[in-house]
Parts: structure tokens; C-alpha cells; sequence
């Protein structure tokens, strides 16, 4: 760090970790870090090797895993070195790239659970051209405009953070995000904040309004066509989707949530820790239990012989 001026170091709020409590921590969090890699890449590796998975809905899925791989990397990493040396130090531009990778990682969760749940509608709503709609190019491109709006959101965010000069190096959060980033200012912020509830008002409600137009859509095909296959179908599709989203979206809102209780630091630190690591535990967990294709290759990846029902 001796090419980095002074004015270009933060300060990284404490964890305030007790001596005693500090590994058991510490390898706590590796454990679960180590764990979600290899569930995830090995979902990703799975669907990849095995061409009968080469399916939209796979596939598309291969994309939340590779968000999950970035989004935790983007944190625990450096919070585990920063646990074991004590450092509570990072460089500007360290924390630039920090906070581009959590916002990316927050809006392409729901980018991508959108053009799932649309790949579900078609599947169950239009079974009959589901493989002329949702084709091989079809899928690139969705999952290229997922990225691409979820990138371009959080570039602007952070433009508009950067752009700002500072006047503090003390962040007030323990990794950094892009409130703490545009705080280290003493000038006029409200662009900052106008376009921080654009964007959170254009993520939320284009997420929540797809998944609720699709689910409902789905629910009245399935009520109308009283077809027990396809209800079957649809169950077992949409319910794991369904319970991901469900997920992201309860650790996103007692994030913003537990931001009203300044009080309670520790609670604030332990939520945003589960916000990345709980939904990239789950995701593969859900998909290949619920998933009965997945799920019968995880199986069979572990030597056991299945019998097809």
C-alpha cells in the first residue's frame, strides 16, 4: 500500500469481535464460503456436462449460481483477511469495486429471477411453442439484458457517488456499499439519493410486478385447464423459483429494515452477511431438491443408483 496516498485509505467500521469469538467466527464464515463454491460451481459443472439439462430453465439458472459465486467473493474474502490481521483499512478504488460488485450481485438477483419467471410463464402458459420461443439464442440474449441492466444500474449508482469529492475516510459500515461511499462527501447529495430511489422504485417494482403477473397468469391457466399434469408441472417448476425469490426478497427488506435501528449494529452486520450467503446457500439446495431432473444427476453424481418413478 505504499503507492497509495494517504487521502486514498478508508476506514472500514469494526466488527467489534470479541478475542474469544473472532475464529469461531472467522471459520465459520469460511466454511460457509467454501461450501456455497462448491455447491454452486458444481450445480453449474453438472448442468454444463450433462446435455439432457441443456434446457432454458437450467440454463438459466446457471446464471444466479455464477451471481452468487461473484456476490460472496466480492465480500468474504476481504472480511475474513480482515478478521484474522485486524485491517480495517481499504483503498478507494478497493472500495469502488466493492461496492459495484454487492450492487450488481443485489440487482442481478432480481434481473434474473425475472426472466425465469417469464421462461416459467411460457413453459406452463404456452407449452405447445415453448421450444420455438425460448431457443438457445433466445436464452443468451435474456440472460445478456439481465447483466446488462443490472450493470448499467449500478454504474450510474456509483458514477454518481464518484464523481462527489470527500471530506471523510471513515466508512460507517463494515465492507463497503454505495450509501457509505457517497457519505464520505460533505457536498450536496440529493441527486444521490433521487436517483438511489429511482433505481430501488425500477428494480423492485419491474421484479415484484413480472413475478406477480406471470404467477398469477400461470395460477389462472392451471385453475381453467384443471389438467393434473400440468399442475404438476407447474408445482414443481414455479415453487422453487418461487421460494428464491421469496428469500432474496425477505433479506433485502430486513436490510433496509434494520437500517432504521442504528442501536442494534451487530444485528445490522449479521443481516447483511445472511443477505449474500443464505440465498447463495439455498439456491442450489432448492433447485436440486425441487428439481427432479437436477436433483436425480446430483444423485447419481454420488454413486447411488436411481430407480425413475
Amino acid at each position: 500500500m505504499e503507492n497509495i496516498s494517504v487521502s486514498d485509505i478508508l476506514l472500514l467500521e469494526d466488527l467489534d469481535l470479541s478475542e474469544s469469538s473472532t475464529y469461531p467466527v472467522f471459520f465459520t464464515l469460511l466454511f460457509v464460503y467454501i461450501a456455497l463454491l462448491i455447491s454452486n460451481i458444481g450445480v453449474i459443472f453438472i448442468i454444463i456436462a450433462e446435455r439432457s439439462l441443456h434446457e432454458p430453465m437450467y440454463l438459466l439458472f446457471c446464471n444466479l449460481s455464477v451471481n452468487d459465486i461473484l456476490g460472496n467473493t466480492f465480500l468474504l474474502p476481504n472480511l475474513l483477511f480482515d478478521m484474522v490481521y485486524k485491517n480495517r483499512l481499504i483503498s478507494y478504488s478497493a472500495c469502488v469495486t466493492q461496492v459495484l460488485g454487492a450492487h450488481t450481485y443485489g440487482s442481478a438477483s432480481h434481473t434474473i429471477l425475472i426472466i425465469m419467471a417469464i421462461d416459467r410463464y411460457v413453459a406452463i402458459c404456452n407449452p405447445l411453442r415453448y421450444s420455438a420461443i425460448m431457443t438457445a439464442k433466445a436464452v443468451v440474449i435474456l440472460s445478456v439484458c439481465a447483466w446488462a441492466v443490472a450493470v448499467v444500474l449500478v454504474g450510474v449508482l456509483v458514477s454518481l457517488s464518484v464523481r462527489l469529492s470527500r471530506c471523510t475516510s471513515v466508512i460507517p459500515n463494515f465492507y463497503c456499499d454505495n450509501a457509505s461511499l457517497f457519505k464520505l462527501s460533505c457536498e450536496d447529495v440529493s441527486i444521490n439519493n433521487i436517483y438511489g430511489l429511482f433505481y430501488t422504485v425500477i428494480l423492485l417494482s419491474s421484479s415484484m410486478g413480472t413475478v406477480a403477473v406471470t404467477y398469477i397468469r400461470i395460477a389462472i391457466t392451471c385453475w381453467t385447464k384443471k389438467n393434473a399434469e400440468l399442475n404438476s408441472k407447474a408445482v414443481q417448476t414455479c415453487a422453487s423459483h418461487l421460494v428464491l425469490y421469496l428469500i432474496m426478497l425477505l433479506t433485502g427488506f430486513i436490510i433496509v429494515i434494520m437500517h432504521r435501528f442504528p442501536e442494534y449494529p451487530f444485528l445490522r452486520r449479521l443481516v447483511a452477511i445472511l443477505f449474500h450467503v443464505v440465498p447463495a446457500h439455498l439456491n442450489p439446495i432448492i433447485y436440486g431438491i425441487q428439481t427432479k431432473q437436477l436433483r436425480l444427476k446430483i444423485l447419481q453424481m454420488f454413486g447411488r443408483k436411481i430407480t425413475p418413478s
